[in-house]
């Protein structure tokens, strides 16, 4: 009878359920496996919480010297992120000496990887190449613009004595070009030459390194404007201001004044100054000068910049000069260029003054001769 009982029974239960037998199953079925998940969840919940938390005790031993630099060490991502902004590019570069004529021929390549100086996220990037042993004598690369990966392929020769060889450092700085602004420093090489085999011809890249603090005297820096009409002839040149000039009496200041000379040819043409102006050494001048130079004479005409220390006793003293051309190198041959392609619109730029006996030999004036204007 128990036998019987219980199945008869649950047949007669699920004949009053109004649905199929098929159905009844899946409910079944569908019940049985969320019963089991159930199940499983509430065993891992109990096996999670019987952890043995031995883990969670900290030993609080004194710290030693030796175990300080372990517990502030910083995580691998953030080394790697500090190396990143420490580095400031490659700059490729070559050197050859000749022993018979005594000269050093220094090759500028190209520059990787350079530090973006620009919000844009690139730089303009240029190269002051000189030997510290004759710092007067500077020579500059063009200006590459809104490039990271500058290819320079220029080339620059040294007259070094023998005998000055293992006293002198090459020195590589990599500048961004700024037109209205200080040109901020990327990185420079500094090379002893006594440290290289110049008996063979070096090419190598090296890693740029932060600046020296170490500085030749600066001489100050000064803007001015340019402006060319092809079809008047008209070249005007516009003196702003200068800034930082270098201290040229007792007082720490200067009297400066600006010269403007016009070459044509390697022969002095015509010259015009500003105003003096006294005890200063940021002067503002705003002083306009115009000179007539035929369209086909602008090809051969230098413009000469020059700061003067006014003196009424004594002669008066160069501080800095610069010239500008298509003879001239750097930022002045990037601003004459600039000044040719847009021409009628006046163009502002700031220069770094620079030793005069350097500009004056780059010059290489010829004896001093007005020459007439050419016919037009």
């Amino acid at each position: 009878i128990t036998t019987t009982a219980w199945p008869g029974f649950l047949d007669s239960w699920l004949s009053r359920i109004p649905l199929p037998k098929w159905a009844l199953i899946a409910v079944a079925v569908a019940g049985a496996i969320l019963l089991l998940l159930f199940l499983i969840c509430i065993i891992r919940c109990c096996c999670g919480k019987k952890k043995p938390k031995k883990k969670e005790r900290i030993s609080l031993c004194p710290i030693s010297s030796s175990t300080t630099a372990s517990l502030v060490q910083p995580e691998m991502e953030d080394l790697e992120h500090g190396v990143e902004q420490m580095r400031r590019g490659k700059l490729q570069y070559s050197l050859d000496y000749n022993f018979r004529t005594q000269e050093l021929k220094v090759g500028v390549k190209q520059a990787v990887e350079l530090k973006a100086m620009d919000s844009g996220g690139t730089s303009d990037p240029y190269v002051i190449v000189y030997l510290t042993s004759d710092m007067k004598k500077r020579y500059e690369t063009k200006v590459y613009r809104k490039t990271l990966n500058p290819i320079f392929n220029e080339s620059f020769t040294f007259q070094v004595p023998q005998a000055e060889v293992p006293e002198s450092t090459l020195v590589m700085q990599i500048y961004d070009f700024n037109r209205f602004a200080k040109h901020d420093i990327i990185g420079e090489v500094r090379l002893p030459l006594a440290s290289v085999n110049l008996q063979h011809i070096i090419e190598q890249w090296s890693e740029l390194a932060a600046a020296s603090k170490v500085e030749e005297e600066q001489l100050g820096e000064i803007c001015f404007s340019l402006r060319y009409v092809p079809s008047t002839g008209k070249l005007t040149v516009l003196i702003l201001e200068a800034r930082k000039l270098k201290r040229m009496n007792s007082h720490g200041l200067s009297d400066p004044f600006v010269k403007v000379h016009l070459i044509l040819n390697k022969r002095k043409w015509r010259k015009k100054k500003t105003s003096v102006k006294k005890n200063t050494l940021s002067p503002y001048f705003n002083e306009v000068f115009i000179f007539e130079v035929p369209f086909n004479q602008i090809q051969n005409v230098d413009v000469v910049i020059s700061v003067w220390d006014h003196d009424k006793v004594t002669k008066n003293e160069p501080i800095g000069k610069l010239f500008l051309g298509c003879r001239a190198t750097g930022n002045q041959l990037r601003h004459w260029s600039d000044m040719l392609s847009n021409p009628r619109r006046p163009l502002a730029q700031w220069h770094i003054l620079q030793p005069p006996d350097v500009v004056d030999k780059a010059l290489g004036l010829k004896s001093h001769l007005k020459l007439p204007l050419a016919s037009r």
